[in-house]
């Protein structure tokens, strides 16, 4: 037999299958197909819901609200919808700002005990929503664009006169970690950090989502909604690691927490602890997620967020030159 015609011949078997190991090599190729087609069909709608998560608005009576917040309004650039709302607790005038950075499905309203207990020590604190969370529509891209929000809250009370614009500390847990980590990296305001539950890649987020939902089994289906999450944030695909920049962290005091009851991301809030410059502080806890804790617990991670704060970020530091030139002004323009 020629080779055209045994070229002919396998052609011909593989359109109208006769044999019985064809036949069934056929079948296995068709269910293949449509496994790999099913397994992309639900990661893509498993990776839309992750992104989009379900929102719940905060609101509280300004005028009543213990500790006289202010409500300021800023703008992010780039992030769709820019516009966002943060809550701005005043404390001893001079001294540096907490901005707290709440996690993937919580809102800025699930952190006002935080904030109580950091403004009874006279910090200024501020708190906000990240896109897809709170009032806030879109959807979350797990720190990438979340980083910029961090920013720009940064930037809108760096420009009041009874801060020091100079000083800020930070707090996250996990979203609000990877954002402020990412922000700290290129931010020297940032003198301190709380990171709660931290990861190294957002997508490392996407894999945790897909597992909670019970799919996480299933061939390739983690792997497929990762794929999803990345195109959809093709802009960062060159994106290093945060860990990759964390020399530029040196003398940033940070503090880990990694929480037993979350394996996952305590492994990796861990390797990044082991690669972090000094100085640098570990903490393991039994329970993750803050606003979930008991009341007791609650409590006793509250002292231990306001005693690193207090140690690493004093109150009643030497006010900087910039804050006394706001305060020059404010002065001269009163009289």
């Amino acid at each position: 037999m020629s080779c055209e015609t045994l070229m002919i011949s396998i052609v011909d078997e593989l359109r109208y299958p006769r044999r019985w190991y064809t036949k069934l090599a056929t079948i296995i190729l068709v269910l293949v197909v449509f496994m790999a087609l099913a397994t992309a069909a639900i990661a893509g709608v498993l990776t839309y819901w992750i992104v989009k998560p379900q929102r719940t608005s905060s609101e509280i009576n300004m005028a009543s609200f213990p500790g006289k917040p202010d409500e300021i309004d800023f703008t992010v650039t780039g992030v769709k919808p820019s516009e966002r709302k943060g809550w701005f607790f005043p404390g001893l005038r001079g001294a540096p700002t907490v901005v707290l950075c709440h996690g993937y499905e919580s809102s800025r309203g699930e952190l006002l005990t935080l904030v109580s207990a950091l403004q009874d020590h006279q910090y200024n604190v501020f708190v906000f929503d990240f896109a897809a969370h709170g009032a806030n529509d879109g959807i979350t891209t797990f720190g990438y664009r979340e980083s910029d929000e961090v920013r720009a809250a940064i930037d809108v009370i760096g420009r009041r006169s009874d801060v020091d614009a100079t000083r800020f500390g930070l707090w996250g847990y996990n979203l609000g970690a990877y954002a402020a980590l990412r922000e700290a990296e290129n931010d020297n305001r940032v003198r301190a950090m709380i990171l709660d539950s931290v990861y190294d890649y957002p997508k490392q987020m996407v894999k945790i989502g897909v597992e909670k939902t019970g799919v996480g089994g299933f061939p390739l289906m983690v792997k497929s909604a990762q794929t999803t999450f990345e195109w959809i944030n093709y802009a960062y695909k060159d994106d290093p690691p945060l860990s990759a920049r964390l020399p530029q962290l040196v003398d940033v005091p940070t503090l880990y927490i990694q929480a037993t009851d979350e394996p996952e991301l305590g492994a990796i809030t861990r390797n990044i602890f082991m690669k972090a410059p000094e100085p640098r502080e570990q903490a393991i806890i039994a329970h993750g997620n803050f606003v979930n804790l008991p009341d007791e617990e609650k409590r006793t991670y509250e002292n231990r967020v306001v005693t690193f704060f207090l140690t690493r970020l004093p109150v009643n530091a030497v006010p900087s030159a910039t804050v006394a030139a706001k305060s020059a002004k404010t002065v001269k323009a009163s009289n």
